[in-house]
């Protein structure tokens, strides 16, 4: 027995040691990862400024893209306090995980609206680098790198007539956990994800068309996974967001459920969706031709 203990604690010791290794040099990848900085030779984008265009870029910030799902009603960022209480999309303040904020976009203090350059932008949204030209963390530039042009020009002028607020918030960085899931988990940083010298993709032709609600539905892509065949909800891991082709729900709705399901947020059989996972509310303001091309979308994909 005393030599079993032996060989035992032997065992379990040099175990534990090559785990505290792999721990210390996933942390030592993940911090090169967080602090590597890219050089991007950035597509020009332009920004219109008529009245017209900016309701568009009001548009596809609020229904589509639902920026407000993380940045808040008033795109100022989360309030702290609450988010202590309530789960904020995108927020976190643990110190071994790290600092996750969702930054304050208008020109108030603590925001960004009053030094980014139309530059700044294109490099944020499409890129997902910060001015320091390092990843931001968990901004879903993945799925915005493939916003058009024109939509992408109209959001940004949107974004720079928004009202100013005054919210003044911490930097985000990743602890040493996080450093750690960053090795792995390669969404926290999105830079790293990005091909960022692919030729652009042309402009979808708008319409009701499934072309055009593949275009639309690629923010899905974030919570349902790359096939929409279901994963878990980016910040809230405990949240399965389900399986949306033809082998999960909405599966089995008609259009009309469909449609009513995203205008009310209560599904054919009686649940109410949660807007904090399921940014419904957000949802519920596309236009009926919209939602008409997502659902043309959804019926063209296979059951996953």
């Amino acid at each position: 027995m005393r030599r079993f203990l032996k060989w035992f604690g032997i065992i379990a010791g040099g175990l534990l040691g090559v785990f505290l290794v792999l721990l210390v040099v996933l942390f030592f990848v993940g911090s090169q990862k967080v602090n590597r900085t890219y050089d991007v030779q950035l597509a020009p984008v332009a920004v219109p400024t008529d009245a017209a265009s900016i309701a568009r870029g009001k548009h596809y910030a609020e229904a589509v893209g639902v920026c407000q799902v993380c940045h808040g009603q008033d795109l100022a960022g989360p309030v702290v306090a609450e988010c202590k209480d309530v789960p904020c999309t995108g927020f976190s303040d643990d110190p071994v995980f790290g600092k996750l904020m969702p930054t304050n976009l208008t020109s108030g203090r603590g925001g960004i609206g009053g030094v980014f350059t139309d530059d700044d932008y294109v490099r944020a949204i499409r890129h997902g680098i910060s001015r320091d030209n390092k990843s931001l963390l968990i901004m879903p530039s993945e799925q915005y790198n493939k916003i058009s042009d024109e939509d992408l020009g109209a959001m940004i002028a949107y974004l720079k007539t928004i009202d100013p607020v005054d919210n003044e918030l911490d930097e985000s960085n990743l602890g040493p956990l996080g450093r750690i899931i960053a090795v792995i988990a390669g969404g926290l940083l999105p830079a790293s994800q990005i091909d960022h010298s692919a030729a652009r993709a042309p402009s979808p032709v708008v319409g009701v068309s499934a072309e055009y609600g593949g275009y639309l539905a690629e923010a899905c892509t974030i919570c349902h996974g790359d096939q929409l065949t279901g994963s878990k909800v980016p910040g809230n891991e405990r949240v399965d967001a389900p399986n949306i082709t033809l082998g999960g729900a909405p599966g089995d709705w008609t259009k009309s459920q469909f449609v009513t399901t995203l205008r009310s947020g209560m599904t054919p059989r009686g649940d109410l969706l949660d807007p904090r996972f399921m940014p419904w509310n957000r949802f519920n303001q596309m236009t009926d031709d919209e939602l008409d091309a997502i659902w043309l979308y959804l019926q063209s994909l296979p059951a996953g």
